[in-house]
């Protein structure tokens, strides 16, 4: 499970060297960040995902970041009302732009086929 606080503590005071996307799991962020830490940008996109990160609300950082915790994860059979109840959760994600629409899509599927 990862925290949103540390994860904005990594980004202010290491993000140069990509630590907070290595503990964020962004594999391809974390190496380009490592890769221009000599030239300060990746310090100064640090700074704004820092922000972000602050201002993030905790479920979208959850649906983001943690998604085995959000509401809309398959737990097992679900009664129809469980999976209205998960999808329109999962809808307020994406309309929050706090998941992709290939995110929402997938697991709009996966709790439609619990049905």
């Amino acid at each position: 499970m990862k925290n949103k606080f540390v994860a904005a503590l990594l980004a202010f005071f290491f993000g140069i060297f990509g630590i907070h996307k290595f503990y964020l799991g962004e594999n391809f962020g974390r190496i380009m960040y490592f890769l221009f830490s000599w030239t300060f940008i990746p310090g100064i996109l640090a700074f704004f995902d820092f922000l972000g990160l602050l201002l993030m609300s905790d479920q979208a950082f959850d649906a983001r970041f943690n998604p085995g915790l959000n509401g809309a994860v398959l737990n097992g059979s679900r009664s129809r009302q469980d999976v209205t109840l998960a999808i329109s959760q999962l809808k307020k994600l994406y309309d929050q732009d706090a998941i992709t629409a290939e995110e929402y899509e997938e697991k709009r599927r996966k709790l439609l086929n619990e049905l």
